[in-house]
């Protein structure tokens, strides 16, 4: 498979070549940016591109060391003992085995104990099962892995031993004009104005001042999903208030509760919206 690959993305089409190429290398990648700009789905589609075998793993602080690798199953220990036939493989093991692509997504929610798994696995392409003894990879393993800027809560930072066995795509927010397409596809609504106003409202929690972290174009797809299903002036407003409270994270030092949060840009996005975009509240 060669680079000149056409991904079924709207744009991000050099941050898939770039994927495609690390890939290609034998390199295990990195992919860095806030939630909601499609890190795992650039992963998915490249993998699918390459025609690659892939198992997934999604991290959180309580993914434990033994359901990467895999553990042994109680009653059969009890039956057979520690043996192969006792043993379950983890998406590791499965992925070494098979010498598939071990799709990571939040490896810095994962503790630091399961991300020390990893090292031998990337340096060296073995992995020690206790009782049981190694397993070295099948050729084509390889790890993408996902994370979210260290500013965003709940992650911490992987170490330095295993960052550097990574290369890094950093990942951003697409373009105004991606977005409102995004939306049309993941929606279906064929209201360019209304498409419109849901990007231009949800892109604009990135920069106020009353927000630490804004929402993606997830949101811009609930809202105008909602506001398509309201009548009247506050159509808009209101499916905002619905979308935007779970997808906004304020600043930490505001008094007010989040509902008043919300309104509050709503109001203040509404009354600022550019002439250019012939915005109106619905």
């Amino acid at each position: 498979m060669t680079n000149d690959v056409t991904p079924p993305l709207i744009g991000r089409k050099r941050e898939f070549e770039l994927l495609i190429a690390c890939l290609q290398a034998g390199r295990n990648l990195l992919v860095e940016g806030p939630v909601g700009v499609g890190k795992t789905r650039l992963g998915q589609e490249a993998a699918r591109a390459m025609n690659r075998p892939i198992v997934r793993v999604d991290g959180d602080e309580r993914y434990s060391e033994e359901k990467l690798t895999g553990w042994f199953d109680p009653p059969a220990v009890i039956t057979y003992g520690y043996v192969a036939e006792s043993f379950r493989p983890g998406p590791l093991y499965l992925a070494m085995s098979q010498g598939a692509l071990l799709f990571i997504n939040e490896l810095n929610r994962m503790p630091d104990g399961v991300q020390n798994v990893l090292l031998p696995a990337l340096d060296e392409k073995v992995l020690q099962i206790p009782k049981i003894g190694s397993i070295k990879a099948a050729e084509g393993f390889q790890v993408v892995a996902t994370q979210n800027p260290k500013e965003f809560v709940g992650v911490s930072l992987i170490s330095e031993a295993l960052r550097d066995r990574f290369e890094l795509l950093g990942l951003d927010y697409q373009t105004f004009e991606e977005e409102e397409a995004i939306v049309a596809q993941l929606t279906g609504l064929s209201d360019t104005l209304l498409i419109r106003e849901a990007v231009f409202l949800t892109r604009s929690t990135r920069n106020h001042p009353l927000v630490r972290r804004g929402a993606s174009v997830r949101a811009a797809a609930a809202l105008a999903l909602i506001a398509s299903k309201l009548t009247g002036a506050d159509a808009l407003k209101q499916a905002a208030e619905m979308a935007l409270p779970t997808r906004v994270e304020f600043k930490e030092d505001l008094e007010e509760n989040a509902h008043t949060l919300v309104i509050q840009l709503i109001e203040d996005t509404l009354k600022k919206k550019a002439p250019s975009l012939n915005l109106n509240p619905r």
